[in-house]
């Protein structure tokens, strides 16, 4: 009997480019012994449907897109509990994931490594309740990613993100917040905060850190403090640029959990989409949760990067 796969993907995502590649890509999962049901998503939410619904009969699930996208097949798989393996094809403007794990930008490439490649597990994201895969995160510029048109992301791809992210740098808003770890508490107030397993943000590396493994039970945490002035600022932006932590305007620290609780309700995005507005967030570390389908040479480039 052969085997099932499930393969979703986002039409628009990385302006379309999925259909010069779409009749490649099912051919070579056919050539690798699938029976494919191949299903493009119609809307926010539709891919996370589609595979809460399906992937009990499927011996493998692939999508492609942005990270959105690959944010909706994971949290369908960890709500499930679906012990189904992952493949991933990037098609958006950015994909700090497949960035992170060096998966192919050629889509039929990306494809042929599924077919051959070998099971990585890798950290998924518990924020109270909900999924991600590679970050959560509130304050500065985090809502541009889903404040910006689809249309005008793929006209203009990551370009994007910095012109929608430059009309708001003179108007940052902090946020007074307590941090607490099994081994730590903080209490500042913050202009921008990620937890990240990933090492591309917004595709911009190095900005979570030195020594990232996705697969260690590990967030890498940031938080950076309100500047009170533009000596603040500059030492802020030459710390991340650096990826050092010289600057008691960032504080910088690995985790598995975390609490962090504010006076008002704060916007949180979740891989680029945005994820509620809330109070008091919790978020845990699942280790190694997500079985991903990578070729030998990516798996092992996967492990650390310095």
């Amino acid at each position: 009997m052969r085997k099932r796969l499930l393969f979703v993907f986002n039409p628009r995502s990385g302006k379309g480019q999925i259909k010069n590649n779409l009749l490649d890509i099912i051919d070579t999962f056919v050539k690798g012994g699938y029976e494919v049901m191949v299903h493009p998503t119609q809307g926010p939410k539709d891919g996370y449907q589609m595979v809460k619904e399906m992937v009990q009969g499927m011996d493998l699930i692939v999508c492609s897109g942005g990270d959105g996208t690959l944010d909706e097949v994971v949290t369908a798989l960890m709500e499930k509990k679906a012990a189904v393996p992952l493949g991933y094809i990037p098609a958006g403007s950015t994909n700090d994931f497949a960035n992170s794990l060096d998966i192919s930008k050629d889509m039929v490439a990306a494809a042929r490594d599924i077919m051959e490649g070998q099971l990585y597990s890798c950290d998924v994201g518990a924020f109270n309740g909900d999924t991600f895969v590679y970050i959560a995160a509130f304050g500065l510029f985090t809502d541009v990613s889903y404040q910006t048109s689809q249309n005008l992301k793929n006209l203009l791809g990551h370009l994007a993100y910095v012109m929608e992210g430059a009309k708001r740098i003179f108007d940052v808003k902090s946020y007074w917040m307590k941090v607490e770890t099994q081994d730590r508490l903080l209490e500042g107030e913050y202009i921008y905060g990620m937890i990240t397993n990933s090492h591309s943000v917004g595709g911009f590396k190095n900005l979570t850190g030195s020594g990232v493994e996705m697969n260690d039970g590990l967030f890498e945490v940031t938080l950076i403090k309100k500047p009170k002035n533009l000596l603040e600022l500059n030492e802020i932006i030459a710390s991340l640029l650096n990826a050092n932590d010289n600057t008691e305007m960032i504080d910088a620290f690995k985790t598995d959990r975390l609490t962090l609780e504010s006076l008002e309700s704060i916007p949180w995005t979740l891989d680029g989409e945005f994820g509620g507005e809330h109070t008091q967030v919790e978020i845990t570390n699942k280790k190694q949760a997500l079985d991903i389908l990578l070729n030998p040479q990516q798996e092992q480039q996967a492990m650390v990067k310095e």
